[in-house]
């Protein structure tokens, strides 16, 4: 996968990658990270969690990464099609208000979207979605039908969701996200909230051999 810092990107291999993630007990991966915002606030926020950003727009990140803390990542990398690098990496999801590909990845039965979401995860890892109902609306759906969509489209890839709870705007100017500030202080702060937990594991000979690193090199670093 590349990394990137700045105007400057590099390759990081599976094993570098995992390496990083070990020595913190919690790995949040964010999709679709936009400007960094998100991953840097959280990061800064809880130096015992380990936060990775990925988005497949390098422009975007380049501010962000160059000021990322040292338990931040930012990957260049497409929702839609990751690599194997971080399955089973996340103890926890966050994709804050999609639009195009990525929103309708989390809408149409027939992406790889939610598998990918699935080999993400670790058993019992969190999952967050923020939906704008601006951006559902243009790809042709309400906020409460879209909503269903995504727990049913969750529940059949083995995540367990909640209800979806309306967002305020005074929820919408908590959360760090520059989308986020715009919907708090636009005119209609029409947004949706899901979340839940990873509940299936179907794991294949990569993921366990990725696992088990995983593991070993957390075992190591934590002696």
């Amino acid at each position: 996968m590349e990394r990137i810092c700045g105007k400057h990107g590099q390759e990081i291999s599976t094993h570098e990658l995992i390496a990083s993630a070990a020595a913190y007990p919690d790995v949040l991966i964010d999709l679709g990270t936009g400007d960094g915002r998100f991953v840097l606030r959280t990061a800064r926020a809880h130096p015992v969690q380990y936060v990775i950003g990925v988005d497949a727009c390098r422009d975007n990140l380049r501010e962000a990464s160059r000021h990322a803390p040292s338990n931040a990542l930012f990957l260049i990398a497409n929702a839609l099609a990751l690599p194997n690098d971080l399955r089973g990496l996340a103890s926890a999801i966050t994709i804050n208000f999609p639009w195009g590909t990525l929103l309708t990845g989390l809408l149409a039965d027939d992406t790889p979207l939610w598998a990918t979401l699935a080999s993400l995860a670790r058993a019992g890892a969190a999952l967050e979605i923020r939906l704008n109902g601006g951006a559902l609306a243009e790809a042709g759906w309400t906020l409460a039908s879209g909503g269903q969509q995504v727990r049913r489209l969750a529940r059949a890839a083995g995540f367990h969701l909640a209800a979806p709870r309306a967002l305020t705007a005074h929820d919408l100017r908590a959360c760090p996200t520059t989308w986020a500030r715009r919907l708090a202080f636009g005119r209609d702060p029409n947004a949706l909230y899901l979340t839940g937990t990873y509940t299936e594991v179907h794991m294949d000979a990569a993921r366990m051999a990725t696992d088990q690193e995983r593991y070993n090199l957390w075992h190591a670093h934590s002696r």
